[in-house]
């Protein structure tokens, strides 16, 4: 399976093409739309998000409910467009120096045409690469705006996942350095309570101390990073391969989480405190009985081993840097005079994290979806779960199972 995506922050919509993904899957649009919402809630986010109201609108691949097998395409409208319509056209001159923004009480204005560009964001770097003076055409790409087609895109892998039992969830630990270690899948029960919170953290204790800090950074003019936690329970073992470096698990699950916007670190189960424990403490000890079947004694290795998935549940962490939009600014230079300057600044969050671990979640269902199908193969749901219980039912009595 593949999928790209397409659009910019601020014109008339996002688009998603999937390819590859099988027929007869059932999709509501209830199951898309509620992980789109799940996105754009936390706090500190910024005024975009009291604007935009996202929802998928399917172009094709889609019919009576059900996958047909054919390319999937849809769209998420971008309310913020009607502000900037004449900024992004694709074929006239901008029509004005400054865009009027709404619901952002920092921020009342922003310039059309950007040449100072922002420490820490992709705008010098992209300049450099395209040939721009104008930043505004690095900006409208690079914008986290884009993960939200990811978002519906990992919907649909969830749906198939869900098929064969396999749930994927996430949660925030640590946002500006308050937090707590812990790495544990959650109760449906416990995941419903963690969307519910407004930063997205495993007790109200925590919770209350993050929007503390959110709030302190806030007065600064400041922005936070923080820790977050993706777990996927219900996986089989024998998803991915040793075989090659490309087809290991473990590196399509980094490069998908490390690909979304101002993720500078993944772990897995342990992860780096694992370089200090002995080998006898961080190997997770095997056995078997007939009533019980294989088990682990842990799970230091975080659901994966030689670069192939073993039964236990899958436990990542990544870090997410402080937002590098900065409505105080910071200094830089401008590109056309290469006079000192303050960087503009940007509609931004004042943290992202909570957001981050749901586009985390989508990514991470994204690569195990695909390693279903290229497991188990066939192009419609019921030859994909032929497959899988045979192979399951194969375990039971072999020597590869978990």
């Amino acid at each position: 399976m593949r999928f790209l995506t397409a659009g910019e922050s601020h014109g008339p919509a996002l688009v998603a093409i999937i390819e590859g993904f099988p027929a007869k899957v059932p999709v509501t649009q209830e199951a898309i739309d509620r992980d789109l919402a799940r996105r754009q809630l936390g706090h500190g986010r910024g005024g975009r998000m009291k604007i935009e109201r996202d929802q998928v609108e399917i172009m094709s691949g889609i019919r009576a409910g059900m996958t047909m097998g054919s390319p999937i395409c849809f769209r998420i409208n971008n309310r913020d467009w009607t502000r900037w319509s004449g900024v992004m056209a694709p074929f006239t001159p901008p029509e004005a120096d400054t865009v009027t923004l709404a619901a952002d009480p920092l921020l009342d204005k922003v310039s059309t045409v950007v040449t100072t560009p922002r420490p820490g964001h992709a705008d010098l770097s992209g300049a450099f690469k395209y040939g721009y003076t104008d930043l505004r055409n690095i900006i409208e790409r690079a914008s986290a705006r884009e993960t939200a087609a990811r978002v519906g895109v990992g919907a649909f892998a969830k749906l198939l996942l869900a098929q064969f039992g396999i749930f994927v969830g996430s949660y925030v630990t640590r946002i500006g350095g308050v937090g707590v270690d812990y790495s544990k899948p959650l109760t449906p029960t416990e995941q419903a309570q963690v969307d519910q919170s407004p930063v997205r953290a495993v007790n109200p204790e925590l919770a209350a101390a993050m929007v503390e800090k959110i709030e302190a950074a806030r007065g600064q003019k400041e922005t936070l990073g923080g820790v977050f936690v993706v777990y996927a329970t219900g996986v089989p073992p024998g998803l991915g391969s040793h075989v090659h470096w490309d087809r290991r698990i473990d590196g399509q699950l980094a490069q998908a989480v490390m690909g979304i916007p101002g993720i500078k670190g993944v772990e897995f189960g342990a992860g780096f405190k694992g370089a200090d424990l002995l080998g006898s403490q961080m190997h997770d000890a095997i056995s078997y009985t007939p009533e019980t079947g294989w088990e682990r004694a842990g799970n230091q290795a975080g659901g994966i081993e030689g670069g192939m998935t073993n039964g236990e549940p899958l436990i990542l962490r990544a870090a997410m840097k402080p937002i590098p939009t900065l409505y105080q600014g910071l200094p830089s230079v401008d590109l056309e005079t290469r006079e000192p300057r303050t960087a503009g600044a940007e509609r931004s969050d004042l943290t992202a994290v909570p957001a981050a671990g749901v586009v985390a979640e989508a990514m991470v269902a994204w690569v195990l979806a695909s390693a279903m199908q290229e497991k188990f193969g066939g192009d419609t749901l019921p030859e994909l779960q032929q497959a899988f219980h045979a192979y399951r039912e194969g375990l039971d009595g072999g020597t590869n199972g978990s």
